[in-house]
């Protein structure tokens, strides 16, 4: 979108174009503003009455370009349409699992909705070797929900198609297509990475059978237009309590294939799996928290199957759909994508653009090279063994086999 009267907006522009929205905050509400934004595209303002049981809110508004390159990486406005309206469809399908949006600006392509304040960045907590009792259930359920019934499977033929084009995103797959699926496995100038990892990356470069597969996995990333997705569902995209669990930045939302979103929170957790070799030194502490993070592994899959085969059940209106083999097998290709998926996902962060902060937090390189090269191997199994996948253990056992070097 470019519109002559979008222009980014300051602390105290926010501020003005607040008082405007009706039923926001009182008239003469003493109001305070902060950008507080610390990710690659977007501004993020905090916008709170000065008051101790002041409301808050944050606003979040779309830069025509990506902000962690610059004006020479331009970037749609149409983003901020497409995240308000996945939300939107989220919080309808999945009540409370998204924050609420109270208003959207087109020309400013600018979206004003719950202050998540409460909550922290899971990945944040996930460093810290916090535990979430609720999170397992939370995600699962919402990927459950979220993309069984945007698909063909719950909806008619003629309104998904009538969605696939409301979520019509190519600016923002492009990105996905590059940094996740192409540049990592290239000597690509976005690349960047650890020298002490070089052996292992030339290693990458030069695997025809790895290759192959990702080729495989990209192509079913550009054409199979099986539900909505979120598109970006990692750790930094999911803001936690110990009891609530919201999924936020729906902004490459698209629609595509299923396992590609549960693939990207598996990887994550993985990813943070293989930063625990730099984080925590005490062995004890660091094998028990793995564990942990292998155990929500299995209970996310677990619980999404459980729901997704129960939507099957009350809500499938294909005419197959009666077949339990074709939900088996529907099921068990999900389970096959979300290997290959997770597999690309950890690769790419560590070689390609846009790296973890799991990882990169791990100051000393010597440190860190332990948690990429173990990410490196993981990934890689993934992608090589995911058409023998058979049950979610399979995955985990996957893990285990690889950092014993078994596999």
């Amino acid at each position: 979108m470019a519109d002559s009267s979008y222009g980014v907006l300051s602390e105290l522009e926010t501020i003005k174009f607040v008082r405007k929205i009706p039923g926001l905050f009182a008239k003469n509400a003493n109001l305070v503003c902060r950008e507080i934004g610390d990710g690659n595209l977007n501004l993020v303002f905090h916008i709170k009455e000065d008051s101790l049981q002041g409301k808050s809110i944050i606003i979040k508004q779309a830069l025509p370009y990506a902000r962690v390159v610059g004006e020479s990486w331009p970037l749609t406005l149409d983003r901020a349409r497409i995240e308000c309206e996945a939300l939107m469809i989220q919080n309808t399908i999945c009540p409370g699992s998204v924050p609420q949006v109270y208003h959207y600006d087109q020309e400013l392509a600018l979206t004003v909705m719950e202050d998540l304040s409460t909550h922290i960045i899971m990945r944040k907590g996930l460093i810290g070797r916090k535990h979430y009792p609720y999170f397992a259930k939370h995600i699962g359920t919402f990927l459950a929900r979220t993309l069984f019934l945007t698909s063909d499977l719950a909806l008619d033929p003629q309104t998904k198609k009538q969605k696939v084009r409301q979520f019509i995103n190519p600016e923002m797959c492009k990105i996905t297509e590059d940094l996740v699926f192409t540049d990592p496995y290239y000597d690509a100038k976005t690349n960047q990475f650890n020298p002490l990892i070089m052996i292992e990356v030339k290693e990458i470069w030069g695997h025809v059978k790895l290759k192959l597969e990702i080729a495989k996995l990209k192509e079913r990333f550009l054409t199979h237009a099986q539900a909505l997705i979120h598109g970006d569902l990692h750790t930094g995209s999911i803001m936690v309590t110990e009891k609530d669990t919201k999924v936020i930045d729906p902004e490459f939302a698209c629609y595509g294939p299923m396992g590609f979103d549960i693939g990207a929170v598996i990887a994550n957790l993985l990813l943070n799996y293989c930063a625990h070799e730099g984080h925590t030194l005490d062995q004890n502490e660091r094998l028990q928290y793995q564990d942990y993070l292998l155990y929500l592994v299995e209970k996310i899959w677990t619980i999404f199957e459980k729901e997704f085969r129960s939507l099957w059940k009350e809500n499938a209106k294909e005419q197959f759909a009666s077949l339990q083999e074709y939900e088996d097998d529907y099921l068990l290709r999900l389970l096959q994508d979300t290997f290959g998926y997770a597999g690309c996902k950890m690769m790419r962060r560590v070689i390609g653009l846009a790296h973890v902060s799991d990882l990169e937090s791990i100051t000393d390189p010597k440190l860190r090279e332990k948690g990429e090269r173990l990410a490196l191997a993981i990934g890689k199994q993934l992608v090589l063994k995911r058409e023998a996948a058979r049950d979610i253990r399979n995955l985990t056992s996957l893990v285990r086999n690889v950092e014993n070097g078994k596999a």
